[in-house]
């Protein structure tokens, strides 16, 4: 008998059996517990200005012990969208150089069409800090920040197609229906602010990263893991603010009633994570409706502090912007912030995916992101927040050392460059090093696996002991491997 007719037959009916009066009687019964609870700790039509930090009942974010004592609370995920050339940023090739024009060995397996000799870099390296450490001249600013990040030069991918390789450096698996590293962040620690999501994505004003909203889901965990998208420009989010005519006694008893409707609707169908990450989702909003606004107004922040974001410079000012909010919203308490620069617009300018023009794309992409990256940096240890915010940098993966039609180079996954700041970390050092044409992950290979233990770590989260039970297995973040970066853990 499907649902429906159930529930209307039942309605007609005069004697419940045991389960249906349990269950009738206990949703109501919930409901009631709920909203004494919420009465108790003053949520009931409480003004929302006074709900910004008040703990809330049920609370699925509710803030969870670590496993160790961590090293940092908060991550800030700065994901460059489309394939940033390793060779022309951070891993400089003299040998690229040296043997310009010349074929590469036939055992390099070349994926697409037009494959050309090696390519030098167009963009001249220097060395820079006390560490010495050679940066491409397209990044002026963080290059004079090189004695606070360690360099991974190692990192590699499985996949060749965008959309797989950013779900692995997501979700550390190729395939979709798996958790975003930021809900396995949230999930194992839940949420410092009760009035913020835990979780926060925002992509580049173009448009989404390839991959779409999977590449911040929640997978197979209850929905309320999932991130939460704020957007670039214009109003943060969408619909914050209440309709006209209603009053907050009104909006609080609408909650309240649909709580207990929920709730329910809960007893009958528990296992339903839809409808407790909705219940949970009303919740969230109503608070962030008097919490919200402030967070994401960077009205407030001095012009100093707006020039040091590139806020006054066009080219700057988008995500600029995003660093900036990133940076007010781990101050108050949201755990992972997801920043993706390069998005799905109309041109292939639009991310890293320097296929056609490496010059253009590269130079115009890190002008757009250097200046705002090093103002964070800048701007999280002025105001204390570096030692514990683990700040992160990579994209899905690197690309080639031949060229491709003479101009561009193609996707290669065999090695590209990331690095972190921040947690405590030892600024100044490269880890591990790609081949001498930057082809391939050599000395110290690092996997998605590698980078997602090691991050978990920095956190205070053992990776093998974070789990989710799921289809009658514990299910990892990094599956059955990742090995930690000793240099950045040490």
């Amino acid at each position: 008998m499907s649902d429906h007719h159930h529930h209307h037959h039942r309605r007609k009916r005069t004697f419940w059996n045991r389960r249906d009066f349990l269950f009738q009687s206990g949703g109501g019964i919930a409901g009631l517990a709920l909203a004494h609870t919420l009465d108790q700790q003053g949520l009931l039509a409480a003004a929302k200005s006074d709900v910004c930090d008040a703990p809330v009942p049920g609370n699925p974010f509710a803030p969870q012990a670590p496993h160790f004592q961590p090293r940092a609370k908060a991550v800030i995920s700065l994901f460059m969208s489309g394939g940033v050339s390793q060779v022309d940023t951070f891993d400089p090739k003299p040998a690229l150089t040296k043997y310009a024009g010349q074929p590469m060995a036939e055992s390099v397996v070349v994926r697409q069409g037009n494959p050309g000799p090696l390519m030098p870099s167009p963009f001249s390296f220097k060395k820079y800090g006390e560490s010495g450490i050679e940066v491409s001249e397209i990044f002026p600013h963080l290059a004079k920040k090189v004695d606070e990040i360690a360099f991974i030069r190692s990192l590699y991918g499985r996949s060749n197609d965008h959309i797989q390789a950013t779900y692995e450096m997501q979700t550390g698996q190729i395939r979709t229906g798996y958790p975003s590293v930021g809900s396995w962040v949230t999930y194992g620690l839940g949420a410092e602010s009760s009035s913020l999501p835990a979780f926060v994505v925002m992509n580049d004003y173009r448009g989404g990263p390839l991959g779409g909203p999977t590449d911040w889901s929640a997978g197979f965990m209850p929905a309320t893991y999932q991130g939460t998208l704020f957007r670039a420009s214009g109003d943060p989010i969408v619909d914050l603010q209440p309709p006209e005519g209603v009053s907050e006694a009104q909006q609080r008893a609408r909650l309240d009633t649909l709580g207990r409707l929920n709730e329910m609707d809960m007893a009958n169908n528990p296992g339903n994570s839809e409808l407790a990450a909705r219940i949970s989702s009303y919740e969230l909003a109503y608070r962030m409706q008097g919490c919200a606004p402030e967070a994401v107004d960077i009205s407030s922040e001095s012009d100093a502090t707006k020039k040091l974001y590139g806020l006054d410079d066009p080219v700057t000012e988008p995500f600029g912007r995003q660093c900036l909010m990133a940076r007010r919203m781990i101050e108050r308490g949201v755990r992972f912030v997801q920043l993706f620069q390069g998005g799905l617009g109309v041109q292939n300018t639009d991310t890293w995916d320097a296929h056609s023009n490496l010059i253009e794309n590269h130079t115009q992409h890190a002008a757009e992101s250097d200046l705002p990256i090093a103002g964070l940096l800048t701007d999280l240890k002025a105001r204390g927040l570096l030692d514990e915010t683990l700040v992160l940098w990579h994209g899905e993966f690197g690309r080639m050392p031949i060229s491709q039609r003479g101009v561009g180079r193609d996707h290669n996954p065999g090695t590209m460059t990331g690095w972190m700041a921040g947690a405590g970390i030892k600024g100044g050092q490269v880890i591990g090093a790609s081949d001498d044409f930057g082809y391939k992950a050599e000395q110290q290979p690092v996997s998605a696996h590698d980078l997602h233990a090691t991050m978990l770590h920095l956190l205070g989260m053992d990776h093998k002991k974070l789990t989710y039970r799921y289809n009658g297995r514990d299910i990892r973040l990094t599956d059955v491997e990742g090995t930690l970066i000793p240099q950045i853990i040490a």
